[in-house]
């Protein structure tokens, strides 16, 4: 098949944001069996044109969403596909759709953020040939707010790079310890967005009250408003907690750092339709603690291969299992090795690619 994958306007392939990580992560397992390509936004320091891993990367301007739709159309007509694939705009996608009525284009949605209420929005939706979702809460979610467009939905959950993503053994994490300057016996990892959702004011907070009982260390690795990462810096300071904000890390180097942590905590307050974090951590064969939210209850099963915690909104729940993983190095370890087990064998970019293929030839068998 000749695939065509279209980004979202507003981040760079490669980069740092969820959406284009598993564009690219799918794509390269894809460009195994198939022609692919990558329709992303230009970039002063990126190529227009661009090979990786058997994947063609074209990239057009995106001064604003609906200029970024233009480009990508005017790309489509000049390379012929099979089928059309874009993520997380239903706006580009019923353009994209109008444009191309006989092509089978498909909406992959990561989260509600662009699929709000309203006849408007289902409109675009409606658009689509068929609609998949990483996660049975997300499904659930948009089947309620726009019941008609059940039938076209498909859950296909996201993945991880396993062969990238590992566990470390005792000495190599030492070794990455000293390298980053993580010292003391716990060492508790975030990743992800600095903002008020995410909850890492509550992290700090639980951190506080664990650090009566266990020397530890909580390492934030993200990025956010300015004034917001201030208010977390002034927060762990009035309670000294050991914190170390690594700002934004590249994903191409992020896998590194979860082999020097311990654990992984995310505590996200709002709706998390996926929670890429968390394969990642597990594949690493860190334990995880996170919020019993959204689709993080499809990836964790609490005492399996993490805990799951409520209410999340208290920190004194999180500084439990915390301390339940400090205090208890063998269960930290057994619970790390069972996340590794389950990631190997429900959470590969692979397994997500396999399912895609499988709606793809469905849609053009059509």
């Amino acid at each position: 098949m000749k695939i065509a994958m279209v980004a979202p306007e507003k981040l760079p392939v490669p980069g740092n944001g969820s959406v284009e990580i598993c564009i690219l992560g799918i794509a390269r397992e894809l460009a195994l069996r198939h022609q692919v390509t990558i329709i992303s936004r230009q970039m002063p320091d990126l190529a227009m044109t661009e090979r990786i891993d058997g994947i063609t990367i074209r990239r057009v301007p995106a001064t604003s969403p609906a200029e970024y739709t233009k480009s990508v159309i005017r790309l489509l007509k000049i390379h012929p596909f099979d089928l059309i694939q874009v993520d997380n705009r239903p706006y580009s996608m019923a353009a994209v759709k109008r444009a191309f009525p006989h092509l089978p284009v498909v909406l992959y949605l990561h989260s509600l953020t662009f699929a709000q209420p309203g006849s408007a929005r289902l409109a675009l939706l409606k658009q689509a040939n068929w609609i998949g979702i990483n996660s049975q809460s997300l499904k659930q979610r948009l089947g309620r707010r726009f019941p008609s467009l059940k039938r076209r939905m498909g859950v296909i959950p996201l993945g991880v790079d396993l062969g990238r993503f590992l566990p470390a053994n005792k000495g190599e994490q030492q070794l990455l310890q000293k390298q980053f300057g993580i010292s003391g016996p716990f060492s508790i990892l975030y990743v992800g967005r600095l903002i008020p959702g995410k909850g890492v004011d509550v992290l700090i907070r639980a951190v506080s009250l664990l650090q009566r009982h266990i020397p530890v260390q909580l390492i934030v690795v993200g990025r956010g408003p300015q004034a917001y990462v201030r208010k977390l810096r002034q927060l762990a300071k009035k309670l000294k907690v050991d914190t170390s904000f690594r700002g934004q890390v590249a994903h191409e180097h992020i896998d590194v750092l979860y082999r020097a942590a311990d654990c992984l905590v995310c505590p996200s307050q709002k709706h998390e339709a996926f929670g890429l974090v968390n394969v990642e951590a597990m594949a690493s064969g860190l334990p995880v603690i996170a919020s019993d939210n959204g689709g993080i209850r499809e990836i964790i099963t609490s005492g399996s291969n993490g805990y799951l915690v409520k209410p999340y909104n208290d920190p004194q729940s999180f500084a439990f299992y915390l301390y339940k993983l400090a205090d208890n190095p063998s269960l930290a370890r057994s619970l790390g090795e069972a996340g590794r087990v389950r990631a190997v064998e429900y959470f590969s970019w692979a397994r997500t690619a396999i399912q895609l293929e499988a709606a793809y030839t469905r849609l053009i068998r059509d």
